[in-house]
């Protein structure tokens, strides 16, 4: 190992470090001292930490590897898309379902998302939630999965480690501080990791464009690509020719945004906020930081393709090779003396941080579903507070092992793992989640056919109908939101509707969302002050 990597694997160590002292630190103040501060932190998020950790938990392995990859193979038609409706998604969710969730949720007295469908239709079978985690069980694994394999991917790429034992390291890491600091210590890293992970998306934009000759050369270099530029074609690798990205591609591409409206480590965060009005300091800082850095994603991809252009790294021509455009550019600074090796150190510490900040966010929400969700209010097996605690860092150490060996194999893609994940959880939770905040008419047969239907349809379009190819070829989010919309409306309408105390808890929810005043926000200041 070089001078130069040894550097670098300092600032890693450094910064994974600092993770697990905020694991420690928040256990000691009593952060997991029980099932509600594990996982809603007391409902107690400051505006600054709920919408970076949001943005960090959402964006996960992709922006650093994923947006980038795609955008160095095929050019900015299919990734820009996507990230515009990325960013729409990011502001309507924040907009429409924060501050009513926040409000609902403290309402009912519901900590988790499945015990929110539970309690908003007062599901005393509790056969709601116990659908709704099954779901995230589902859903969550093998996203979970996609950002062990960026840490293997990444150790491996840069130190030529074996890229299992990378992973299960990570993984350590990773369970180390979300089991001993619960919710506080995942948002709170969240937050740090969002910092490493925009000061790495800096550095390195500015490094490969001298890399590539200067930012003329890189423009230059994308336009002799045919379509490489262009939205409405994209670039084919395969045949060096333009693509073809019509209306029908564009709109399922957009439908990316219909995931944010069902995605439980981001509606937990909306729960956890100390104060409904806060949510709109929130809304202003993560729908900024979320267009900026994918926007900044999307252009190291362009770049990357210069930097190889110019000789200064290798050709990438695979999905799972394009992938690791930002390690190359990292390792490639590197080797440019003591400091340089130090920064490249603190670009690899920000793809962990995109990494681990969705990882542990994740892990959280599932566990919650296992020990609150199915043990204790659909099994009901009684625990205490301790007993529901090991189970649930038992679940979070569970989940991490299946995990692991679903993303044993190297060549997987981290986009398109994430890509079916993000379109489970939107399709079976979004139209969900959106009438039970909207409608006072929804039923629990509507809400479980809903969830039932979209889960279903997204493994039934990708893998029977999606292969059929020409208009059927399209991200599966958007028939299976749209089937699960229809199927909760529709059985809603025949079922007999809410009982009355329902409905009502529903008035009281919206003239609570209304009549929220600037006194309470006051008082949360009062209480940071004396803090």
């Amino acid at each position: 190992m070089t001078s130069e990597s040894i550097f670098i694997l300092l600032s890693i160590i450094a910064y994974l470090g600092i993770t697990i002292w905020i694991g420690v630190y928040f256990s000691k103040k009593g952060s997991a001292s029980d099932t509600a501060n594990f996982y809603l932190g007391g409902r107690g998020l400051n505006p600054i930490v709920t919408a970076m950790s949001a943005e960090a938990s959402d964006m996960s392995s992709y922006l650093l590897m994923g947006l980038p990859g795609l955008a160095y193979l095929a050019g900015v038609a299919e990734v820009g898309w996507t990230v515009i409706g990325l960013a729409a998604g990011t502001y309507l969710n924040f907009l429409f379902v924060a501050k009513r969730l926040r409000v609902y949720s403290e309402t009912i007295g519901a900590n988790t998302v499945p015990q929110f469908f539970s309690k908003r239709y007062d599901d005393r079978r509790n056969t709601l939630s116990c659908l709704a985690a099954v779901v995230i069980l589902i859903f969550f694994i093998p996203y979970t999965a996609s950002g062990f394999k960026a840490v293997g991917t990444l150790f491996n790429s840069l130190f030529g480690w074996d890229y299992h034992l990378a992973m299960v390291f990570g993984a350590v890491v990773i369970i180390g501080y979300t089991v001993m600091g619960g919710f506080m210590a995942v948002s709170t890293t969240d937050l740090i990791q969002s910092i490493v992970m925009t000061v790495a998306l800096c550095i390195i934009i500015v490094f490969g464009i001298s890399c590539a000759g200067g930012l003329g050369t890189v423009i230059n270099n994308a336009k002799e690509l045919p379509g490489y530029l262009n939205l409405s074609q994209g670039y084919d690798a395969a045949t060096g020719t333009a693509g073809s990205f019509g209306i029908l591609p564009v709109i399922s591409t957009l439908a990316w945004g219909l995931g944010y409206f069902g995605m439980p480590h981001i509606l937990l965060r909306f729960m956890a906020i100390r104060n409904p009005e806060e949510i709109k300091i929130s809304r202003r800082i993560a729908s900024v930081w979320a267009l900026l850095s994918m926007l900044v994603a999307v252009f190291i991809g362009i770049i990357g393709y210069s930097v190889s252009v110019a000789g200064e790294i290798p050709f990438l021509t695979t999905g799972s090779d394009s992938e690791t455009i930002i390690i190359c550019l990292a390792n490639l600074m590197g080797k440019n003396g003591v400091f340089f090796a130090i920064v490249a150190g603190i670009i690899m510490a920000g793809i962990l941080a995109a990494t681990m900040s969705t990882a542990d966010s994740q892990l959280l929400a599932a566990s919650s579903s296992m020990s609150e969700d199915l043990l204790r209010d659909f099994l009901h097996i009684k625990m205490d507070d301790k007993t529901s605690m090991k189970v649930a860092r038992g679940t979070v150490v569970a989940i991490a092992i299946i995990a692991l060996f679903l993303a044993w194999n190297p060549n997987s893609s981290v986009f398109r793992v994430v890509s079916f994940a993000w379109a489970g959880f939107g399709a079976a939770f979004g139209p969900v989640m959106i009438l039970a905040l909207f409608w006072k008419k929804s039923t629990r047969g509507g809400a479980t056919a809903g969830m039932f239907a979209g889960g279903a349809m997204v493994f039934i379009w990708k893998f029977l109908v999606a292969p059929m190819g020409g208009a059927f070829a399209i991200y599966e989010l958007l028939p299976a939101f749209v089937v699960a919309f229809v199927a909760d409306v529709a059985v809603s309408k025949v079922t007999f509707e809410p009982a009355k105390e329902i409905q009502d808890t529903f008035d009281l929810v919206v003239k609570k969302c209304k009549g929220e005043n600037s006194a309470a926000f006051s008082e949360a200041k009062l209480a940071d002050a004396e803090i």
